[in-house]
C-alpha cells in the first residue's frame, strides 16, 4: 500500500511550476527595444530625455530634402548610419522619434518598432533624371562630440500624409536648430528648380506638383515685330537683368512687370518664350489658365529662386474689372495684386504678362508703377512684317510666288499665326500632288488654295488664327 502523505497533488504541482516560472521570468534580463537601445548607445544617455524638433516641407521639395540632407552629410569628418523601420503603423500612426526612443509599441497588436529595410521613393529631378530619396529611415549622425538622430517621413497621400517630416534629436535643442537652419539654407542653394523652366499643377484634394518644361529654341530673327518694339522688350528684360547688380548699387528697384499686349496670333508667347531662353541665368514660372490660382507658390518660388521670371499668360482671364467678375475670380485677382505689391523692391523678379483684351484689365495691374512698369503693344504685322514672316515660314520650301508683294497686300489684318497656318497649308496642298523627291515647291496656285480652304473655316478660324475683321469682307481673302 502506497503512503499518500508525501504526495504533491496536481493542483499544488501547478502552483509551484507557476510561481517557478515567474521567478525565471522576474530574474531574466529584461530585453530593450531595439531603437532605444541603438539611440542610447549613439547618444551615450537615455534617448527618453533628450528634445526634438520637427519640420515639413511640401511634397514637390522632397527631392531638395534629400539633396541638401546628401551634402550635409558629404562634409568632412560627418559620419552616418542610415537605419531603416519595421512597423505596421509607421505611415499610418505617424510613427516619431520620441516612439522610438521609448520603445513604443508601433499599434494596438504590433510590438516596438524593429530595424527594418530602407524605403526609397524615386522623384523626377529634371532632365529626364531621378533622385533616390528617403522615404522613411533614420539617420544616426556623428560630427566631432556632436550626435543627432534624424528620422524622415515621405508624404503618403494613402494616409493623408500630404507634406515630407523631418524630425531630429539631439543633445541640445540648439542643434537641431542649427541643423535645420543649415538644410534651409543648402536647399536653396541646390534647388533643384533653381535656373529651370517650371510651371505648378495641383489636382483637386492632391499635392503641389512641379513639371518641368524644355522650350525650342526662338532666335532673335524668329520674332518679328515692327521696328524699335522688341528693343524695348529686350531693354526691360535682358538687359536689365545684365545691368541689374549696377542698377541695385544705384538704389534702383529691380523688381519689374512688364505687359505684352495685342491681338491674338501676333507673337506676345512666342516671345515670352524667346526671353526665357535669352535668360538662361533666371528660373521661370509659367501659369496659364487654372495655374494662375497657383500664383502665391510662384511668386514665393521666384522669391526663393531669384532671379526669376513669373511668366502669366492671358491674365486678363483673372484680372478683368472687379464689376465683372465673381467672387472666385475677385479672390485670385486680389491675390495676384498682393503678391505683386508684397515681393520686395530688391528681388530681382521679372513678371512678364500676356493680354489679348488690355480694355478688361483692372486698372491698379494696369497702370500702377511697381506692379506692372511698362506696357507694350505687340500689334498685328505692317507691311515690312509680313513680308519678313513670308520668308521666316518659307523657309526650306521654294516659294514660286509671281507676285509676292501682292501676297503681302492681300493679307493685310492677318496676325503672324495666321501667315505661318497659310504657308503651312499651302505646303500640305503642294506636298499632296508634287514627287516625293525634291523640294517642295510652293506657287500661287497652292496659295490660293490654302487662302480659300482658311476662309471656308468660318469667323471662328479667323479669330482663333488673329485675323482683322476687315480682312473677312476682302475677297481675295474670302
Amino acid at each position: 500500500m502506497s503512503d499518500n502523505s508525501t504526495a504533491l497533488s496536481v493542483g499544488d504541482f501547478g502552483a509551484a511550476f507557476k510561481a517557478f516560472l515567474e521567478q525565471s521570468v522576474a530574474q531574466a534580463p529584461a530585453r530593450v527595444p531595439y531603437f532605444r537601445a541603438r539611440l542610447s548607445e549613439h547618444f551615450g544617455q537615455s534617448p527618453t530625455e533628450l528634445p526634438s524638433v520637427a519640420e515639413t516641407f511640401p511634397s514637390h521639395n522632397h527631392p531638395n530634402v534629400q539633396m541638401a540632407l546628401d551634402s550635409y552629410l558629404g562634409e568632412l569628418g560627418r559620419t552616418h548610419q542610415l537605419v531603416g523601420v519595421a512597423s505596421e503603423q509607421k505611415r499610418m500612426m505617424g510613427v516619431g522619434l520620441g516612439d522610438l526612443a521609448a520603445g513604443a509599441r508601433g499599434g494596438l497588436m504590433g510590438g516596438a518598432p524593429q530595424q527594418g529595410p530602407v524605403d526609397y521613393l524615386n522623384l523626377s529631378s529634371g532632365d529626364d533624371e531621378r533622385i533616390a530619396c528617403v522615404q522613411f529611415g533614420v539617420y544616426l549622425i556623428a560630427s566631432g562630440d556632436e550626435r543627432l538622430a534624424v528620422l524622415i517621413r515621405g508624404a503618403d497621400r494613402r494616409f493623408g500624409n500630404s507634406d515630407v517630416s523631418v524630425e531630429v534629436m539631439a543633445t541640445e535643442r540648439a542643434d537641431a536648430e542649427q541643423f535645420f537652419a543649415d538644410i534651409r539654407a543648402r536647399m536653396s542653394a541646390l534647388n533643384i528648380y533653381r535656373g529651370r523652366i517650371v510651371s505648378l499643377a495641383q489636382r483637386q484634394m492632391g499635392p503641389l506638383e512641379v513639371k518641368f518644361h524644355h522650350l525650342p529654341t526662338i532666335e532673335r530673327d524668329g520674332i518679328v515685330l515692327p521696328t524699335g518694339v522688341l528693343e524695348r522688350i529686350e531693354r526691360q528684360t535682358i538687359r536689365f537683368g545684365e545691368l541689374a547688380g549696377r542698377l541695385a548699387a544705384a538704389g534702383r528697384h529691380l523688381k519689374r512687370g512688364l505687359l505684352l499686349w495685342g491681338p491674338p496670333g501676333t507673337g506676345k508667347t512666342l516671345t515670352a518664350m524667346y526671353l526665357a531662353r535669352r535668360m538662361p541665368e533666371r528660373t521661370v514660372l509659367v501659369l496659364t489658365g487654372q495655374t494662375l490660382g497657383l500664383i502665391e507658390t510662384s511668386c514665393a518660388m521666384a522669391r526663393l529662386l531669384q532671379p526669376a521670371t513669373v511668366i502669366l499668360e492671358d491674365v486678363d482671364l483673372v484680372a478683368e474689372e472687379r464689376t465683372r467678375q465673381s467672387t472666385g475670380t475677385n479672390a485670385v485677382l486680389f491675390e495676384l495684386l498682393n503678391q505683386m505689391d508684397g515681393i520686395g523692391d530688391d528681388a530681382d523678379v521679372l513678371f512678364i504678362l500676356t493680354t489679348n483684351r488690355p480694355d478688361l484689365l483692372e486698372p491698379a495691374l494696369a497702370s500702377r508703377p511697381g506692379r506692372i512698369d511698362e506696357a507694350i503693344a505687340v500689334p498685328l504685322p505692317d507691311a515690312e512684317c509680313r513680308s519678313r514672316l513670308i520668308e521666316l515660314y518659307g523657309r526650306r520650301l521654294v516659294l514660286d510666288l509671281s507676285d509676292r508683294d501682292g501676297l503681302v497686300a492681300r493679307t493685310e489684318g492677318v496676325s503672324a499665326a495666321f501667315l505661318k497656318e497659310l504657308l503651312r497649308k499651302a505646303a500640305l496642298i503642294a506636298a499632296d500632288t508634287a514627287p516625293a523627291d525634291g523640294d517642295l515647291r510652293v506657287t500661287d496656285r497652292h496659295v490660293d488654295e490654302a487662302m480659300l480652304d482658311l476662309a471656308a473655316g468660318g469667323e471662328l478660324t479667323k479669330v482663333l488664327l488673329g485675323v482683322s475683321p476687315l480682312v473677312g469682307r476682302r475677297p481675295d481673302c474670302g
